[in-house]
């Protein structure tokens, strides 16, 4: 398994589509290694679908973002982007681009169970399958590309345990069903769980989704008439928490620990913003070193990239404190 730092991966996913897009002869090129036509020797233009989902919130608009830009990067290479807002639209579109005859595809899941079977039966069909960030729950992609969402459930969980001094009432808001959901939840539970004087009053679903997160913050805050910090997981459900709170007039004792870098949480922490003390990177760009890696695979000959190509590829979180916060801004991104 391959690991890469996530304070520079933002940069290496930008660095890999411009050197692709750099390239001389056709343009377009490889993510990392090699630099040349993505377009294979003997003439062969290849088509990659991509399945994502839809952009309902920041950062899935990130990966959508990115994942045009990797496509602009590569103009030598027919790309199918399709998005989904839920499991079967995205598997009807992942059947439609096999009748298209796409060579590969890179699938980052509405959720992983209900898309772990068409994965298989693509994988099964010859097609090289890239997943991007969350996981099927079988065997079934070539390379398998995502954040170290145990770090980022155990280092935003220590984070709130050092900051309520091992002792406080906390919410636990979760995100849709997936690996990286489970993953994440299980290990803020197992630190949360170490700490007896921490009690989980409340625990719901916000489906990483900042109207949802406000409307089961809100109940969570009729129920439970002290809560003293959140455990988020997401920057667009720490956005609707903060709404909730603020409009039952609970913003001044609650603090909330999202996820993900987005740009306007990283800049409060950053300007010491007492209600987000903390974030935890996890960077969209990965749907990027996908396509790109899916690219270069089939210049090369998938066959032969698999010898050498890590089918796992991991990328490590940080915390962002308002020490190093400088560090993890970006103005100017999308997310």
């Amino acid at each position: 398994m391959i690991r890469f730092k996530s304070v520079c991966f933002g940069a290496l996913g930008l660095a890999a589509i411009m050197m692709a897009g750099c390239q001389g002869g056709g343009g377009g090129g490889t993510a990392s290694g090699g630099g040349s036509s993505s377009v294979a020797a003997g003439g062969k233009r290849f088509k990659i679908g991509v399945s994502i989902p839809a952009a309902d919130h920041g950062w899935t608009a990130g990966v959508k973002y990115w994942a045009e830009e990797a496509k602009k990067a590569n103009p030598d290479v027919d790309w199918v982007i399709q998005d989904a807002k839920e499991p079967g639209e995205q598997i009807s579109g992942l059947e439609n681009l096999q009748t298209q005859g796409v060579d590969a595809l890179v699938i980052l899941a509405t959720e992983s169970a209900p898309l772990t079977p068409i994965a298989e039966k693509l994988h099964a069909a010859g097609i090289l399958i890239v997943n991007v960030d969350r996981g099927f729950t079988k065997p079934a992609a070539d390379v398998f590309i995502e954040g170290d969402n145990k770090a980022f459930g155990r280092k935003s969980a220590e984070f709130i345990v050092q900051k309520l001094g091992g002792k406080g009432k906390v919410a636990v808001l979760e995100g849709i069903p997936c690996t990286v959901n489970t993953d994440r939840v299980n290990a803020a539970k197992e630190v949360f769980k170490a700490n007896p004087g921490i009690q989980i009053v409340a625990e719901d679903s916000g489906m990483w989704n900042r109207e949802k997160a406000e409307k089961v913050m809100t109940n969570m805050l009729v129920a439970n008439p002290q809560i003293d910090a959140v455990w988020a997981s997401d920057d667009d459900m720490a956005l609707g928490v903060e709404s909730a709170l603020k409009a039952a007039g609970r913003d001044k004792n609650t603090w909330i620990l999202g996820g993900g870098g987005m740009k306007e949480v990283v800049k409060r922490v950053m300007d010491g913003d007492k209600m987000y003390p903390g974030n935890i990177t996890y960077p969209p760009s990965m749907i990027a070193y996908g396509m790109q890696t899916a690219a270069s695979m089939l210049k090369v000959g998938k066959d032969t990239a698999k010898k050498y190509t890590p089918g796992h590829v991991m990328i490590d979180v940080s915390l962002i404190t308002p020490e190093n916060a400088k560090n993890f801004y970006f103005p100017d991104s999308i997310y």
